[in-house]
């Protein structure tokens, strides 16, 4: 089987130890690509030096992220144009709208969406937005920019049916990871309702680890974990869902050569 994980923090200091066996693991588990958004101007290299390591399987994204953006984000965004003017990433992101952690910024962190939203219309790379405790403030910001230009990933998506079919409709796909495994996480009430055709997974490693690893630090090589709870919702076997949210990745990432 061949997955790809759209969503995981591989450079974080978190895998200092032992990124080398967690990467090993991860590909012995048949998960073969490892998409890496940005969080901010200060982890572009650590990101840039996992690319370099491990080329074909780390896959670096440029982008702001919602929590990281302050009063200084135009100078972050400054830099982060630069990057994608030198050379190509898979996809704009991670942005989006962050209401859970702090409201101060709000405001600035829409202005820094609809800027990284012009991104990826120009570059017509895939965008990737948060949207915690934000996914109806992120949809209307998105309908608002809605060409065919825009599309993109829903990250960690845990909303109702009615979201989720708004989203499809807007051209975008909902990343699905360890919440998905959770007793309460909701997702067991949506996904029978969704086209698997509009669905890839992600771990958010070192974040949001499914059950039994709940609590522990994420990792990549857990994607077959979700990809079966995907299917025992959905009535699929995990082959057909790694083949289908594996074409789906690389229909979203085809720009990308790495």
């Amino acid at each position: 089987m061949n997955y790809n994980d759209t969503h995981v923090h591989i450079y974080s200091s978190k895998y200092d130890g032992d990124r080398d066996d967690v990467i090993r693991r991860t590909l012995e588990n048949g998960v073969s690509k490892l998409y890496m958004p940005n969080v901010d101007v200060d982890t572009i290299d650590a990101m840039l030096e996992a690319e370099l390591r491990y080329p074909d399987v780390c896959i670096p994204m440029m982008g702001l992220h919602p929590c990281d953006v302050n009063k200084d984000f135009e100078k972050q965004l400054y830099i982060m144009e630069d990057w994608i003017n030198k050379r190509t990433f898979a996809g704009i992101g991670e942005t989006g709208l962050d209401l859970y952690w702090d409201k101060t910024f709000f405001e600035q962190q829409k202005e820094a969406l609809r800027i990284q939203i012009q991104w990826a219309k120009e570059k017509q790379w895939p965008i990737i937005l948060h949207c915690r405790e934000s996914m109806d403030e992120t949809i209307t910001l998105i309908k608002e920019h809605k060409d065919e230009k825009l599309f993109g990933i829903f990250h960690c998506f845990t909303g109702s049916v009615e979201q989720a079919k708004e989203i499809i409709e807007l051209g975008f796909m909902l990343g699905i990871g360890g919440v998905s495994t959770y007793k309460n996480g909701g997702l067991d009430t949506v996904l029978p309702y969704v086209d698997p055709e509009f669905l890839v997974l992600e771990t958010d490693g070192p974040y949001l680890a499914p059950v039994p690893h709940r609590g522990k630090r994420n990792s990549p090589e857990y994607i077959p974990i979700i990809a079966e709870r995907v299917g025992d919702l959905l009535q699929k076997t995990k082959e057909e869902i790694a083949e289908l949210t594996t074409k789906n990745a690389h229909k979203l990432f085809h720009h990308f050569k790495s």
